[in-house]
């Protein structure tokens, strides 16, 4: 699916806002102050899941509603799990997942919806391994982070760090940052039994931020009073740093894309929704958000 022109949906969407209140009650009602009963126009959009994307659908939300105030954009988090869990009952228009839905999920989104699901990535991201500011280890390979997080490596004086123990935070199994990080990272392999569980990627920022001898990960984002590693594809791999630059080009090895799933063909306030998310002006706020234009 590729958005239509902007200025064509904002126009259409504006003519279509000028009449009375719908009645509530069925899917692809107006919940705005003025709405006609036009068929597919939705005055509230429910936009549910990633808990790495929630910073940033709730700032595509708000500034859309500044421009469209007869819509009603709600954007909540819980993992991407949830979100895509959403969308297959039926109880969200937008899942936010940050990764790729499985094939199990795409097959029962197809059963309840036969035309969806409709996929569209929204943004580029790069998962980042946070470390105290003041642990030494400025770079780790991915076989050393797959170690570390499989419980091989307790120490970080086995790293190039002090003798200390690894003090392991992951995310929630519901979350697609912990799914990326055990497919990618992990092999598929099960996180050590050490590993401090947390909800949501502040959560392991914060953590990691009072913990010296920590160490997480999740969104670039998040990356706010932690020291960011640089990652190693391998051994005699050069450091590569999750700059901009690196994310969007690819040669971060963690960089990754943001999707939004549907579960059928977008119409009325959810189509001029993502028709601002995927035009230059919503690109441009991802970016200051922190995370980076899909191309």
């Amino acid at each position: 699916m590729r958005p239509q022109p902007r200025s064509l949906l904002v126009l259409a969407l504006l003519g279509l806002l000028s009449g009375c209140r719908r009645p509530s009650g069925s899917e692809g009602e107006d919940a705005g102050t003025q709405a006609p009963p036009t068929p597919g126009l939705q005055g509230a959009v429910t936009v549910k899941g990633s808990d790495t994307m929630v910073l940033l659908g709730q700032r595509w939300a708000e500034h859309f509603m500044k421009t469209h105030p007869e819509a009603k954009i709600q954007v909540t988090g819980g993992g991407s799990g949830t979100g895509i869990a959403a969308l297959i009952n039926g109880t969200t228009d937008i899942a936010m997942s940050s990764r790729p839905i499985k094939d199990t999920e795409r097959q029962q989104a197809h059963q309840r919806h036969p035309s969806g699901p409709v996929e569209l990535p929204v943004a580029l991201d790069g998962i980042t391994f946070y470390v105290h500011e003041s642990n030494p280890v400025e770079a780790l390979s991915l076989e050393q982070l797959k170690a570390i997080y499989l419980g091989d490596l307790t120490r970080w004086k086995d790293v190039g760090g002090k003798d200390a123990p690894i003090v392991v935070y992951s995310r929630e199994n519901s979350s697609g940052t912990y799914v990326f990080v055990k497919d990618e990272v992990l092999g598929g392999e099960d996180f050590t039994v050490r590993a401090l569980t947390l909800p949501g990627t502040a959560a392991v920022v914060n953590a990691v931020g009072l913990e010296r001898n920590g160490i997480g990960y999740g969104g670039a984002a998040y990356a706010r009073g932690v020291k960011e590693l640089k990652v190693k594809k391998d051994a005699a791999s050069e450091a590569i740093a999750p700059t901009p630059q690196n994310i969007q080009n690819g040669s971060y090895p963690l960089s990754r894309r943001l999707y939004f799933y549907l579960p059928r063909k977008a119409t009325g306030a959810t189509r001029a929704f993502l028709d601002y998310v995927l035009s230059p002006e919503g690109q441009e706020l991802a970016t200051t958000v922190g995370y980076f234009p899909v191309q």
